[in-house]
């Protein structure tokens, strides 16, 4: 029985190496993403600050081609 026990607890060990690694990786692609959604967070309020801060177009008197075409 010994030597059964001693080959599921060299499985049992490669398993958990394994599984390190894959935890590693997940949290390394976890830190990534968080980085690329700060990054684009960022983008989106500088985007939204340029908007603000720029007035508006105005409409202008000039009728669209399809409204003059009815005509």
């Amino acid at each position: 029985m010994r030597p059964q026990l001693e080959k599921r607890l060299v499985q049992l060990r490669a398993e958990f190496v394994s599984g390190q690694k894959m935890l590693a990786d997940a949290e390394m692609r976890q830190a990534k993403l968080r980085d690329s959604l700060l990054r684009i967070s960022g983008a989106m309020q500088l985007l939204e600050e340029l908007l603000a801060a720029e007035p508006a177009p105005q409409a202008s008197n000039v009728e669209p081609l399809d409204a003059a075409a009815r005509r």
